[in-house]
């Protein structure tokens, strides 16, 4: 049986959150779940996660995974907060939150571990893991941020910010620790994968005025993605990434996410 995805958008940072299982055994991961935060307030609320905790509820799905794909820039996860609720899952993420940590915890003041001690296991490019009985494995794609993983779980991939909607092209490169060249190199690894892998995002704009979506194939992105469709250089997306990049303004929340996200997420919501 193929991997059951079930997603949940959050309007406000134009978010896509998922929970994943194995039908088989109901075992489940939840990737890059979000809370509200309030800049004016400082308040965070839970309110995101309701349906995603019915969802759970209502299919009886034993949640063995927090997964975030890096410490995002324009929303607080909720990971932490889920761990509060399931401890017995286990809160994870690329090996490359390290370097995240050493460079943003002195831009904030932040008295913090710098080593990942945050999280329950920091995850090597490479690892396999498995969802029940389906398999998955965690690939580095760094880039965006150095921290940037893509979760390969059965046939379905999760890549983060790394790679949009085939209209939304790729993600900025202009984040401390973000290079255009690495994550050219990146997106490679991804587009190898078999053409028929579903591919789901974790951001969409709705380019155009055409109306939210999240899933595409590794075939659709090889020939339709605007920023790295096939035949397209590394010098050519260097270029167009950058000339996009400079005219993008930093998050509105991107201060208060990443003193959050380093840690994993925020400790409270309601």
């Amino acid at each position: 049986m193929s991997l059951h995805v079930a997603s949940f958008f959050h309007p406000d940072s134009h978010t896509f959150s998922y929970v994943v299982h194995d039908p088989a055994t109901l075992q489940a991961a939840v990737i890059d779940p979000v809370l509200d935060y309030d800049p004016d307030t400082a308040a965070l609320g839970a309110g995101p996660l309701q349906p995603l905790l019915a969802h759970v509820r209502e299919h009886g799905l034993q949640v063995r995974w927090l997964l975030d794909t890096h410490a995002h820039a324009d929303h607080i996860s909720a990971g932490r907060w889920l761990k509060s609720q399931w401890s017995d899952a286990t809160l994870a993420m690329g090996q490359g939150i390290v370097q995240v940590q050493r460079t943003f915890a002195p831009r904030y003041a932040l008295d913090v571990p710098t080593d990942g001690s945050q999280f329950d296991h920091l995850f090597t490019d490479g690892e396999r893991f498995t969802l029940g009985d389906i398999d998955a494995e965690v690939i580095a794609v760094p880039g965006h941020t150095s921290d940037s993983v893509a979760y390969r779980i059965g046939d379905a991939l999760f890549t983060g910010d790394s790679l949009f909607m085939p209209d939304g092209g790729t993600a900025r490169c202009d984040f401390p620790g973000g290079d255009a060249g690495q994550l050219y190199r990146s997106i490679q690894r991804m587009l190898a994968l078999p053409d028929a892998t579903r591919v789901f995002i974790c951001h969409d704009y709705g380019p155009g005025g055409r109306e939210v979506a999240n899933q595409t194939t590794i075939g659709e992105q090889r020939a339709h993605n605007i920023h790295l469709h096939d035949g397209v250089s590394e010098a050519e997306f260097v270029a167009t990434r950058q000339a996009r990049d400079a005219t993008l303004a930093e998050p509105k929340l991107m201060d208060a996410s990443m003193k959050a996200n380093i840690q994993g997420g925020a400790l409270r919501g309601g």
